[in-house]
């Protein structure tokens, strides 16, 4: 944040000195995946990801539920490691697979 310091200069008049702003550095991303499980019906599924998710609309939660049918893993949200770990470990507990790994 750049804070400015007014200063004098020789003339009297007040100049704005603005300090150095410092970069902040991206904290790292995760992917929250979801993997296939034969078990679960693809309506509570998609259910469960929107309760647990709920910035997924019900297209982006059905994408996903087909994805991992599909394919295995689905990509549920990519975000910081404390919301990612609370979704992966709130997913596991109403009786989905879910993981979590390095976006990079």
């Amino acid at each position: 944040m750049a804070v400015d310091t007014p200063t004098r200069s020789p003339g009297g008049a007040a100049v704005m000195e603005k300090s150095p702003e410092r970069v902040r550095k991206q904290s790292p991303r995760y992917k929250v995946l979801l993997h296939n499980d034969p078990v679960n019906t693809m309506e509570y599924v998609v259910s469960t990801l929107r309760q647990v998710v709920p910035q997924l609309s019900e297209q982006d939660a059905m994408a996903v539920m087909m994805e991992a049918h599909n394919t295995g893993v689905g990509l549920v949200i990519v975000c910081d490691l404390e919301p990612a770990e609370f979704y992966c470990e709130t997913l596991k507990a109403k009786g989905l697979t879910s993981t979590i790994e390095p976006e990079n």
